[in-house]
C-alpha cells in the first residue's frame, strides 16, 4: 500500500515542478533567493499578484503534503521518545519498545517519577515557550481565530519533546494532541516562510495538525473531519482537497512507520437488535451527561490551580504529585493508556477493574490536566468513556439479558460519545471509532449513541472542553458552517431601484433647501438627465461645504461614477469593486440590456441585506396549512361528485 501512496505522490510533485518551472521561465523579473529554491521563487519573492486558483490549489497541497510527510517522521519520533522516557524512568534502562508503566515494581518511588517530569515541564515553558501548556485543540483553535494561524516556531520542538517527558513520566494523556498541535505549529511555520494569505495559512495549519492524528491512528477520514469540525470551521474544496492530501500522506506514514491493521483491534462486532440499539442510543446519552460533568470539573480544576499562591511553573509538579499517588494504587491510569482501550473493546475486563479505571484515570487526568501540563485529551476522553460504556453494558446486560448487549459495543459507543459530547466533534467522533476498530457493524449504535450525547452537550453546556478556555478570553468559536451570504446574494436582490435623483440643472442653494425639509439618508446621491443618463453622484460633505458657491449647478460638485456593476453580479465582487475605487456607492446596470441603468448599490443596502437575511432565516411561520388542505380536498370531492351526476 505505501508503494501505491509513494508512486502517487511522486508523479504530483513531478508534474507540479514542471509546472512551476515552465511558469517561472515565463517570469523572469523574478530573483530566486538561491538555485535550490528557484522552483518556489514566484511565490517567496514575487509581489501579491492575481493568480489562478487552480495554481493555488495546487501550491497549498504541495505545501501540505510536504508538512504532512514531516509529521508523519515526527510521529514516530514522538512515539518513540514517549517509549524511551517511560523506559528509562519506570525501568531503568535505554529502550524504544512500548512498556506500559503499569507493570513498574518501583513502588512508593513511583511516586516521585510524574513530579520530575512536571518540573521538566515547568521549566521548558518557562524558558521556552508558555504556548507548550495545554492538550493543543484549543491553542491551535486560538491561533486560527484570532492571530491569522500564526504560530510561533519554537512550538513545533518543544511542544513534542515536553510531552514526550509529561506522558513518558507517567502523564494520564494521549500522543495525539501532542502531535496535533506539532503538526498545526509546523503547517502554520510553512505558511509563515511562503507568500500565502491567511485563509491559505489555516489550510495548512490545519492539514499538518490532522496529518499528524492521522499518522498516529492510520484514521485518514476522521482526521479530515476534524480539521473541518474543530479547526477549518468552513466545508470547501479548496480547503479540504489539501487536507484530505495530507491526511492520506499520513496515513501512508503510519502503514510504512507502525503496524498495520486498526490501531485498536478487538472481537467481531454482530449487527445490533432494534431493541439493543435503543438500548446502545441510551448509553450515549448516559455518557453525554458525564461529559458535562468531566468537562466542567476540569475547569474547576484549572480555576483553583490558578488560586494556588505558587509560579505557574510549578503547577505541573502538583499536577505530577497527583497523577503519582494516584498511579500507586492504580498502576494502569499511568502513561498513554492505548492497552487500556484496547483491553476494554476487547470486553475482558471484570466490573470492578472497570469501574476502577474509570474514577482513576479520571481523576489523575483532570488533575494533570488542570495543572497546564502538556499532553493530550483524546486518549483519556477515549478510556473513561470505553470504560463508562463497558460499565453501563453490564449493568444493561444484567436487567436485559435477553435483548444480547455486547460489552465490547457498549465500550465502543462510550468511547465515540464520550468524545461527542466533550467536544461536539460529532462526525469526528463516530469516523474515529469506526476507522481504528474497522467494526462497520457498529456504525448504528455509534450514530445513536453520538447523537444522543451530542444532544445532551448542545442543550446543557454552553462550551466544549476544546472551547472553554479560549471563549473565556473573549474568542467566540463558530458552531456553523453556512454559505458566504456576499456570495448568495446578487446585487438585483439588494439595490435600490428607485433611489432619489438630484438634476444636474438645479442649484446648489436649491439642493440644500431641499434637504433642510428632507434630511438626507445617504452620504452620496446620483445625478441624473432627464434623458435618464446617469452623469455620476454629488457627495453630501462636498454639497454643503461652506466655501461652495451656492448658486452654481450641481454639476459642478458631481464626481463621475467610473466604478459600476451589473445586477446579477454578486455581493462579494461588488464590495472588492467598492474597495477598489474607494467609493461609498455603486450604478447598477442591466445584464441583460447593455447600458441600461437599474438603480444604485450602496453599503447601507448591503449591510440591510446581512439584517433583513437573519430575519428572514429565523423567522418561523407554516407554508401549510392543514385546514386549508383539508377543505381544498372536500370542495374537490363536491365538485367530482357533482360531475358524475346524471
Amino acid at each position: 500500500m505505501f508503494k501505491i501512496y509513494f508512486n502517487f505522490y511522486l508523479c504530483f510533485f513531478i508534474l507540479l515542478l514542471l509546472h512551476s518551472k515552465s511558469k517561472m521561465n515565463s517570469r523572469k523579473n523574478i530573483i530566486p533567493i538561491s538555485p535550490s529554491l528557484g522552483v518556489f521563487g514566484k511565490f517567496k519573492m514575487g509581489r501579491n499578484r492575481e493568480k489562478s486558483s487552480k495554481e493555488r490549489l495546487l501550491f497549498i497541497s504541495m505545501l501540505s503534503v510536504g508538512v504532512a510527510a514531516v509529521i508523519s517522521l515526527i510521529a514516530k519520533v514522538l512515539v518513540s521518545l514517549i517509549n524511551l522516557v517511560t523506559n528509562i524512568s519506570f525501568y531503568q534502562r535505554f529502550g524504544f519498545d512500548f512498556q506500559s508503566p503499569a507493570d513498574n515494581h518501583l513502588g512508593l518511588w513511583v511516586i516521585l517519577v510524574p513530579v520530575i517530569g512536571g518540573v521538566i515541564v515547568g521549566l521548558m515553558a518557562l524558558y521556552g515557550s508558555k504556548a507548550i501548556r495545554g492538550h493543543g485543540i484549543p491553542e491551535a483553535m486560538e491561533q486560527v481565530l484570532t492571530n491569522q494561524s500564526r504560530i510561533k516556531p519554537a512550538i513545533a520542538i518543544l511542544k513534542p519533546v515536553s510531552s514526550a517527558i509529561a506522558i513518558g513520566t507517567g502523564g494520564p494523556f494521549g500522543a495525539e494532541g501532542p502531535i496535533i498541535a506539532t503538526g498545526g505549529a509546523l503547517g502554520s511555520t510553512l505558511g509563515q516562510l511562503f507568500t500565502v494569505s491567511p485563509n491559505e495559512r489555516k489550510i495548512i495549519l490545519a492539514a499538518g495538525a490532522t496529518a499528524g492524528m492521522s499518522a498516529i491512528f492510520g484514521t485518514p477520514l476522521a482526521a479530515v473531519f476534524l480539521a473541518i469540525e474543530l479547526l477549518l470551521f468552513e466545508f470547501s474544496a479548496r480547503s479540504i482537497i489539501p487536507v484530505a492530501l495530507a491526511c492520506i500522506t499520513g496515513a501512508a506514514g503510519h502503514h510504512l512507520l507502525f503496524e498495520a491493521g486498526p490501531v485498536f483491534p478487538m472481537p467481531a462486532l454482530l449487527p445490533p437488535s432494534n431493541a439493543a440499539l435503543g438500548l446502545y442510543s441510551f448509553i450515549g446519552i448516559l455518557v453525554g451527561f458525564a461529559s458535562l460533568g468531566l468537562t466542567k470539573i476540569v475547569y474547576i480544576i484549572e480555576d483553583a490551580f490558578e488560586k494556588i499562591p505558587l509560579h505557574w511553573m510549578w503547577w505541573p509538579a502538583i499536577g505530577g504529585l497527583a497523577v503519582g499517588i494516584v498511579g500507586y494504587f492504580a498502576p494502569r491510569t499511568l502513561g498513554v493508556g492505548y492497552d487500556n482501550i484496547i483491553s476494554l473493546l476487547s470486553g475482558q475486563l471484570s466490573i470492578s477493574v472497570i469501574l476502577s479505571l474509570c474514577l482513576f484515570k479520571f481523576i489523575s487526568w483532570a488533575i494533570a490536566l488542570g495543572s497546564g501540563t502538556s499532553g493530550g485529551t483524546l486518549a483519556p476522553l477515549m478510556t473513561i468513556g470505553g470504560a463508562s460504556g463497558a460499565a453501563l453494558g453490564y449493568l444493561l446486560h444484567n436487567f436485559f439479558p435477553a435483548l444480547d448487549i455486547s460489552i465490547p459495543m457498549s465500550a465502543l459507543v462510550g468511547m465515540s460519545a464520550m468524545f461527542a459530547g466533550a467536544s461536539r466533534a460529532y462526525l469526528t467522533s463516530i469516523l474515529f471509532a469506526l476507522e481504528s476498530t474497522h467494526q462497520i457493524n457498529g456504525l448504528l449504535p455509534l450514530l445513536g449513541a453520538c447523537s444522543g450525547a451530542y444532544l445532551i452537550s448542545v442543550f446543557f453546556m454552553k462550551n466544549t472542553i476544546m472551547t472553554e478556555k479560549i471563549a473565556r478570553r473573549g474568542v467566540h468559536t463558530p458552531d456553523s458552517y453556512e454559505p458566504d451570504l456576499l456570495l448568495k446574494l446578487r446585487v438585483s436582490e439588494v439595490m435600490d431601484k428607485n433611489p432619489v435623483f438630484i438634476s444636474p440643472y438645479n442649484t446648489i442653494a436649491e439642493v440644500r433647501r431641499y434637504f433642510g425639509e428632507n434630511p438626507p439618508v445617504e452620504n452620496q446621491y446620483a445625478v441624473k438627465e432627464p434623458t435618464g443618463d446617469c452623469l455620476g453622484a454629488v457627495s453630501v460633505l462636498d454639497l454643503f461645504q461652506p466655501s461652495a458657491d451656492t448658486e452654481k449647478e450641481i454639476l459642478s460638485i458631481t464626481k463621475p461614477l467610473n466604478a459600476r456593476v451589473k445586477d446579477s453580479d454578486s455581493l462579494k465582487n461588488t464590495l472588492g469593486v467598492m474597495s477598489l475605487h474607494q467609493v461609498e456607492s455603486l450604478m447598477v446596470f442591466s445584464s441583460r440590456d447593455e447600458g441600461a441603468f437599474e438603480g444604485l448599490l450602496s453599503y447601507r443596502d448591503v449591510v440591510r441585506a446581512y439584517h433583513v437575511n437573519h430575519e428572514s432565516e429565523s423567522r418561523t411561520g407554516r407554508n401549510l396549512s392543514l385546514d386549508r388542505q383539508t377543505k381544498k380536498i372536500i370542495v374537490r370531492g363536491k365538485r367530482m361528485m357533482a360531475d358524475r351526476r346524471p
